[in-house]
């Protein structure tokens, strides 16, 4: 059964089942994402839920889901407030995300993998083909690549069948910044964005490759290169004004380390 059908996504990142504790952690989010609540604010359970309308059960587990992620700090004297982020620290995190998906697809290629699960990646390979492949590519197209990249990403881990592997790449992918399709969208224009999105999918063809070659060492510094892609993406739009705009939640980017 997959991981997916006990959870939904938002912007990327999953995010527990239950319509409140969806519904808190969502909003939660967005308040600090669009610079609501800033890097070094207090706050609390009650004024969160106060603010959301809604019970603190549902806000505290919310809370805890983004103290998981390392987006939210409980201060000693009493509270929380939400931290900021180097770019050092998010490197790492995206490194970090390359060695654990370069580790499935190692697994599949030695291991073997199913046909059906073969068949799946390679069906979204061939969605993606598809879709960059027509004559304009639009802010729309951005936004399907986006799910289909992340279906790609999880389809991945989830062939393994490894509790602990779809489990790690889970949370390596709920880190702010650090998740597969978080920084798709810092391209100046559609054109450009092709462009990146294009080497993107020749990485994604060549571990599906690698993995039914049975080339395990290949496999795996393919999606370690993969994920390279994003910490690329960040340093590039942090010479851009526009382009660093264009990343919900920029304003918990640090820029020293």
């Amino acid at each position: 059964m997959s991981v997916r059908t006990a959870e939904t996504r938002a912007n990327g990142v999953a995010i527990p089942s239950g319509a409140q504790s969806a519904r808190a952690l969502i909003d939660l989010r967005n308040l600090i994402t669009e610079g609501e609540i800033s890097p070094g604010e207090r706050f609390t359970e009650a004024q969160l839920a106060k603010r959301l309308g809604m019970s603190r059960t549902p806000i505290r587990a919310a809370i805890q889901h983004l103290r998981e992620e390392g987006m939210i700090e409980t201060l000693s004297a009493g509270g929380y407030t939400v931290r900021g982020f180097q770019i050092l620290e998010i490197g790492e995190a995206i490194e970090l995300r390359g060695m654990i998906e370069g580790l499935a697809a190692r697994l599949l290629a030695e291991r073997g993998t199913k046909p059906e699960d073969m068949a799946r990646l390679e069906g979204i390979v061939a969605g993606i083909d598809s879709l960059l492949d027509q004559p304009r590519f639009t802010a729309t197209d951005i936004a399907t690549y986006t799910k289909l990249n992340a279906e790609f990403h999880d389809s991945l881990a989830e062939a393994t069948a490894s509790t602990l592997l779809i489990q790690e790449t889970r949370r390596a992918n709920s880190r702010p910044f650090a998740f597969a399709s978080a920084l798709v969208h810092v391209h100046q224009d559609e054109e450009t964005a092709r462009r990146h999105l294009v080497v993107a999918q020749d990485q994604h063809r060549a571990v599906v490759e690698a993995i039914r070659g049975r080339e395990g060492a290949r496999a795996e510094a393919i999606m370690r290169e993969h994920a390279r892609l994003s910490y690329r993406n960040l340093t590039t739009a942090l010479k851009s004004r526009a382009a660093i705009g264009s990343i919900k939640g920029a304003g918990l980017i640090q820029r020293i380390g």
